[in-house]
């Protein structure tokens, strides 16, 4: 099956429909599948639940669908850099599920492993556990926390072959290669394109029997969330 595509809107087709569930991996603006996301803002399909770790920054990444109304909900452990995020939230706008962050890794690992649910002792007696099923285990509570799964997985990889196998580098491999396994679907964008055969099998952190489609996407802009640096010295070396 050819599972190269010559861009992200082809990639994508007939796949996107309103009301369905996206995943979309990245760490703040590490890893992010942002020329899949500009498809699917493009495509004009609305009332998304997105999966996803935060919710990129104003323009950017998710951001952009954001600034569309193309969300209904997300569900995130963080969403601190998106402006407009906060006030869609607090005029009553867009849907919000929290999550902590583990937590969140966790319910999307256990819905890429057929798992519906597990418990864990993070947020018992917190917000998080309210309308939950709680119980004991060995003299401590927990609360249930449900696998999570999506219609639609879009990750980004720094390496892959035509066969969907994927290889992230660095920061990029924290919510991409679990996602890649929960969408019934999962489209990948990689910066390297190489040959099958081309990646050394013990180095494929997602095989690509998890993956339907990819795209190419050489050289991509990769954004600063925050740039920290220290004030340039003033005194002269001695």
């Amino acid at each position: 099956m050819q599972k190269v595509y010559a861009d992200a809107t082809d990639a994508l087709a007939g796949l996107l429909a309103d009301g369905m569930v996206v995943m979309a991996g990245g760490f703040g603006l590490c890893g992010i599948p942002e020329t899949l996301v500009a498809a699917i803002k493009l495509s004009g399909v609305r009332d998304l639940t997105v999966i996803s770790n935060n919710a990129g920054v104003d323009g950017i990444g998710l951001g952009t669908l954001l600034e569309t109304r193309q969300v209904k909900k997300m569900i995130s452990s963080y969403v601190g850099e998106n402006k407009l995020f906060a006030q869609q939230y607090l005029a009553g706008e867009l849907e919000i599920e929290f999550a902590p962050q583990g937590t969140l890794a966790e319910r999307i690992r256990a819905g890429g492993s057929g798992i519906p649910a597990f418990f864990t002792k993070t947020g018992v007696g917190t917000l998080i556990a309210e309308g939950k099923e709680v119980r004991t285990f060995d003299g401590e509570l927990y609360v249930m926390e449900r696998g999570l799964v999506a219609d639609l997985a879009v990750v980004h990889a720094w390496k892959g072959d035509a066969e969907g196998n994927l290889v992230y580098r660095k920061t990029a491999r924290n919510f991409n290669p679990m996602m890649a396994t929960a969408g019934k679907v999962t489209v990948a964008e990689v910066e390297h394109l190489v040959e099958t055969g081309g990646i050394e099998p013990d180095q494929i952190h997602t095989p690509g029997i998890f993956v339907s489609r990819l795209i190419h996407v050489a050289n991509p802009v990769k954004h600063i969330e925050q740039r920290t640096v220290r004030a340039r010295s003033t005194v002269e070396a001695v």
